[in-house]
């Protein structure tokens, strides 16, 4: 039997689920019996059940998924908790539907996650774009600056709108942004899909609710041992209306929202509760010695460190090798990696990121670090300078609002003919899925180039409408 059953009412809504005699003539069509039709259909669907009529009786009956909300709501000391089996990309819409309306401001980090972009769009928000500052010595982005805020505010933004941690682990200096923004009475809003640990350890940053944000919207299935696609919206009501993120919410949200990943939550949720302080200091304790033992056998630093950063400025659960810094190439690590078996998150020609979570032990980190050890040396060369990634360094030029770009009449024009036009496409190396080029916005010789360099270093561009980016899609003249 699950441990954290007892103070997980939708976890064990699920489990009961499974230990009790069932005739369904209800959705799912699977009904759990799927492997009668087919062995290998069955091991997918066979564990399946819905919330409606599987976790609780249609009529909602037991109200399991509000008291799990609210245990969440009551762990983070929020006003307001819901989940989402769509992702944080459904927790951010809602939340960004629920804040103004069309033609309102927003003040918004570009290292925002693509989510957020197509979220504007739908609710005809405009972007006051926010750059981050970037580490002269890592070449990363540390977050945006206090100043960088302030020289919008007289644009009237509705709401500030930030991603921390960002993707490498760095942060911005919250509290600070926080006061500047409280004193204005602006909402602060933040996608924190990668921070879900925050707040159980001090071995980690805190929290930014604890920080006095708005709104924490974070991913279960990415620092936490979550389901996949499983997220959190919580959130405070003294700037923000309450009443119309749960609007948002349902409007965006699917009518069918699948058990599995509604336990899930619950379940993280629980285990955060009961063992978050020992699990979350443990796992800094061996990504720590993890990366102090491949350091051993190099001369310069290869990874990102929290001393690289002021304090409480970076994720120490976070695992980013510098492979410039070696003069190789991530792209390569990353392949000479998977023909052992071992995948990564993300990889580009500088940087190669490791996501380690809660589910690994000290066997897994040996177990890549024996083999990772014998990869960097065999691919060591001459160190390169730091770069920094197109994600990161792109200044847009907008020319017109995402939302005219998204409807716009558009067409196709070779690339070199691109140069000057304004793009009706979002296009993002990915992972991240950071946008170098946002609908409504120009298309310059640097992020052609830059895109074309990516693509042909081996690095995933998303979403543009010719992947192979011989042509863009741009707004008719």
């Amino acid at each position: 039997m699950s441990s954290l059953r007892v103070s997980a009412p939708l976890l064990d809504a699920y489990l009961s689920y499974f230990e009790s005699k069932r005739q369904p003539f209800t959705i799912p069509g699977h009904k759990q019996r799927a492997s009668r039709l087919d062995a290998g259909l069955g091991l997918v669907v066979d564990g399946d059940t819905p919330l409606y009529g599987g976790l609780d009786e249609i009529k909602l009956t037991n109200q399991v998924l509000k008291r799990a909300e609210a245990l969440a709501s009551k762990l983070w000391k929020a006003d307001y908790a819901r989940f989402s089996t769509g992702g944080s990309t459904h927790a951010n819409q809602a939340m960004i539907l629920a804040l103004g309306k069309p033609g309102d401001k927003v003040a918004l980090s570009r290292t925002a996650h693509r989510s957020v972009l197509s979220a504007l769009v739908l609710a005809g928000l405009e972007p006051i774009w926010l750059n981050p500052e970037i580490d002269g010595a890592t070449g990363v982005p540390i977050g945006i600056p206090l100043a960088e805020f302030e020289r919008v505010v007289d644009q009237r933004p509705i709401a500030l709108l930030l991603t921390e941690p960002g993707y490498l682990g760095t942060l911005s200096d919250l509290p600070a942004l926080l006061r500047s923004a409280h004193a204005r009475a602006i909402p602060v809003i933040v996608d924190a899909a990668w921070g879900g640990h925050f707040g159980f350890s001090t071995s980690v940053p805190e929290h930014c609710l604890s920080l006095g944000a708005d709104a924490l919207i974070t991913s279960t299935h990415k620092a936490l041992p979550g389901y996949s696609a499983s997220a959190l919206l919580i959130a405070q009501g003294k700037y923000l209306n309450l009443d119309r993120i749960e609007q948002s919410f349902e409007t965006t949200h699917t009518t069918s929202p699948a058990g599995a990943p509604l336990a899930s939550i619950d379940g993280c949720r629980a285990l955060l509760e009961t063992r978050g302080v020992e699990l979350i200091s443990q796992l800094v304790i061996n990504v720590g010695a993890f990366k102090s033992e491949i350091q051993s056998h190099f001369n310069v630093p290869i990874f990102l460190n929290a001393g690289d950063f002021p304090p409480e400025r970076f994720d120490p659960t976070k695992i980013v090798l510098r492979a410039n810094q070696l003069g190789a190439s991530g792209i390569e690590i990353e392949k000479a990696l998977q023909t052992q078996s071992i995948r990564v998150e993300m990889a580009d020609h500088d940087t190669v990121v490791f996501l380690a979570t809660l589910a690994d032990t000290k066997l897994e980190f040996d177990e890549l670090s024996d083999v990772l050890i014998q990869i960097l040396k065999s691919q060591q060369k001459t160190p390169r300078a730091t770069t920094t990634s197109l994600s990161w360094s792109v200044i847009p030029t907008v020319a017109i609002s995402m939302r005219e770009a998204y409807f716009a009449d558009t067409e196709m024009v070779a690339a070199q003919s691109a140069v000057g036009r304004i793009c009706a496409d979002l296009i993002a190396p990915y992972p991240p899925g950071v946008a170098v080029i946002a609908p409504g916005e120009v298309l310059t010789a640097e992020i052609i180039q830059g895109l074309a360099a990516n693509r042909a270093a081996g690095v995933r561009i998303a979403y543009a409408t010719d992947v192979t980016l011989d042509t863009y899609r741009v707004v008719k003249s």
